[in-house]
């Protein structure tokens, strides 16, 4: 007879207590699995939200100081892995803008403004694509589908200046106006209503419109050209007091020479040519060419 304490391992029975801290065990280990599934599902959320942080970032990095071949190299890429995202064809067709590749950019922006998801912003900026393009008629008729009330700075800008390209002056004028007073920054607005102005001969309000434009930004040195052209339009041989360096004075009484000899004040333009070099603290070659060509003759 064998004794009982040979019996058999496999027969053998846990005890009470051992059965209830292994059930315990296997519960933990349980526990622990689902615990570390549900980490894992929230530690991806969270990378995903940061992920879509830092795109955002770095989209609108690149739409603002980023290289602009760089941009579009970028948003190319971005929009061919994610061609969902309107997001990323937006920034696509802007970097291209920046570029100053507008021929590309205008099938992208008529794709975003198609698009049911599609703002009247997309749309001002397909109109903007447009103008560029030189298609003004086009530009035309996706500016008057939007409702009028969408009033932005950009929208009333491009308006203003389809109006020109109709010579509808009333209507160009109503709406620089309007643009001129949604920005914080009107000297550009200004600008281009001055140079309206003086494309209709009107070059008294011209000159007030550069003025205006310069008193806001004084280092727009287009501004500062182009009242000059209008002021020798005037027969006003003479340059407003107004902020320049010594190579803008040379440059504009350059144009001022010029807008007299066009004027057929030629021996004023000479005076000023002569004026202009002297003025100059480099070589003016361009003034030393006109006075030539003007002596020459």
């Amino acid at each position: 007879m064998r004794h009982p304490s040979h019996a058999h391992p496999s027969r053998v029975q846990p005890k009470p207590g051992l059965r209830r801290g292994l059930g315990l065990s296997l519960c933990a280990l349980m526990g622990l699995s689902a615990c570390a599934d549900q980490t894992d599902k929230e530690v991806e959320r969270a990378f995903q939200n940061v992920n879509v942080i830092e795109e955002s970032n770095l989209s609108d990095i690149m739409l603002t100081v980023g290289d602009p071949e760089e941009a579009v190299a970028y948003f190319t890429r971005a929009s061919r892995e994610n061609p969902e995202k309107l997001d990323l064809k937006r920034g696509l067709a802007a970097s291209l803008i920046r570029a100053k590749r507008p021929a590309d950019a205008l099938p992208i922006w008529r794709e975003v403004a198609e698009n049911p998801a599609a703002t009247s912003e997309d749309r001002v900026d397909y109109a903007d694509a447009l103008i560029r393009s030189g298609d003004w008629s086009t530009a035309d008729e996706v500016l008057d589908a939007i409702p009028p009330t969408f009033e932005t700075y950009k929208r009333y800008r491009l308006e203003a200046m389809v109006a020109d390209s109709n010579r509808e002056w009333q209507k160009a004028d109503s709406f620089y106006e309007i643009a001129a007073g949604l920005t914080t920054k009107p000297s550009g607005v200004l600008n281009n209503w001055g140079y309206s102005k003086l494309t209709r001969g009107d070059f008294a309000e011209a000159e007030a419109l550069f003025a205006e434009a310069i008193q806001k930004d004084p280092s727009l040195f287009t501004a500062k050209n182009n009242m000059i052209l209008a002021r020798g339009a005037q027969r006003k041989y003479s340059l407003p007091v107004m902020q320049m360096t010594q190579v803008e004075r040379a440059q504009l009484m350059h144009t001022l020479a010029l807008a007299a000899i066009k004027q057929g004040d030629v021996q004023t333009g000479k005076s000023l040519l002569r004026e202009a070099i002297d003025t100059h603290p480099q070589h003016f070659e361009e003034a030393v060419r006109s006075l030539r060509a003007l002596e020459s003759a």
